[in-house]
């Protein structure tokens, strides 16, 4: 199954516009870090190696909205570090929903049943629950125990409450066909959340574990079996299924990592969220002061394992809207 049939049309219609402009470059979900701060210490992140005077910063609710303005991405998704560690991250989810973004709210859960008051359940409105694997798998890849515990009841918490919860899962070298089917069965079938994102994991520069990132040709064998037997198509992905035909290596995309920018404490990060080459002031300096075919597989020797969600699936959307063939196939999803 594809993303859901109001983000889908949400997104469908902001498409038409940028086509309609002539735009080339447009930015169809804005990552908004509003502080790096985190409750855990994963093996996979490395947003907590900042020094110690940026993990103390938060970033206050007038700049949060006002990037997500200047943007103009019809979607955001909440990261850091932990939003939850915000002392005004209800207000910034607020504010952004009175301006009819769709907002996605990135959390590993810990903290959720201590701020799941402060939040109402809105169409426009989701958390994202980062869980990478079964209890002993996600455990691992928190780097502490009782985590996936924690997250399973807050997720649990939440949809008694009536709150739409989607999943983010990272897969590694050290995940099998049946750890995949196996995380995603579960997250569909017996916790019933409302839809799972699942991406390949990119190595981060000051990531603690540097040694278990999948490459491309593993990262297609490991979908292209994950997959097979139908599999796909009962589990609830938010996902184009270019998308996942991409993963699968049955199409290549070229990355169009401008489609989902960052916007940080330090600035719109160059050239997206999983590399940093710096940072600007505005979203259309990111634009035009970027040498954007510079990056992406078989361009810059650090994206040459790349096949993150963040710098493909844009491609793989404005594919899809491109095609009535393919723009069907989703919505039969």
């Amino acid at each position: 199954m594809s993303m859901p049939l109001r983000q889908s049309l949400r997104l469908g219609g902001y498409l038409m516009k940028q086509k309609l402009r002539r735009r080339e470059k447009f930015p169809i979900l804005l990552e908004l870090e509003p502080l790096y701060a985190c409750n855990l210490k994963c093996a996979g992140c490395g947003k907590i190696q900042q020094t110690h005077d940026w993990l103390k910063k938060r970033m206050s609710v007038e700049q949060a909205v006002a990037a997500v303005e200047e943007c103009g991405a019809p979607m955001v998704s909440i990261a850091g570090g932990e939003p939850l560690m915000h002392k005004e991250i209800d207000e910034i989810v607020r504010q952004l929903l009175a301006r009819k973004k769709i907002v996605f709210l990135c959390t590993n859960a810990v903290l959720l049943p201590k701020h799941l008051h402060k939040f109402t359940p809105h169409k426009n409105f989701a958390w994202m629950v980062h869980i990478d694997g079964l209890r002993e798998r996600h455990d691992q890849s928190v780097c502490k125990d009782g985590v996936f515990d924690e997250a399973v009841a807050a997720i649990k918490q939440a949809q008694a409450a009536g709150f739409r919860v989607m999943t983010n899962t990272t897969f590694f070298d050290t995940d099998t066909p049946q750890d995949v089917i196996d995380v995603l069965d579960y997250l569909n079938d017996d916790l019933h959340v409302d839809n799972m994102q699942i991406s390949p994991g990119f190595a981060y520069e000051k990531a603690p574990d540097q040694e278990h990132w999948l490459g491309p040709e593993e990262t297609r064998q490991l979908f292209r079996k994950a997959f097979s037997d139908g599999r796909r198509k009962k589990w609830r992905l938010n996902h184009s299924p270019l998308f996942l035909d991409f993963l699968e290596g049955k199409i290549d995309f070229d990355c169009t990592a401008w489609a989902i920018p960052l916007y940080s404490l330090k600035g719109w990060q160059r050239p997206c969220y999983l590399m940093d080459d710096g940072y600007v002031a505005t979203y259309q300096e990111l634009l035009d002061e970027t040498d954007w075919n510079a990056y992406g597989r078989g361009r810059d020797p650090r994206c040459a394992n790349c096949m993150a969600h963040c710098g493909y699936e844009p491609t793989a959307v404005v594919a899809t809207l491109g095609s009535l063939r393919q723009s069907l196939r989703a919505a039969v999803g």
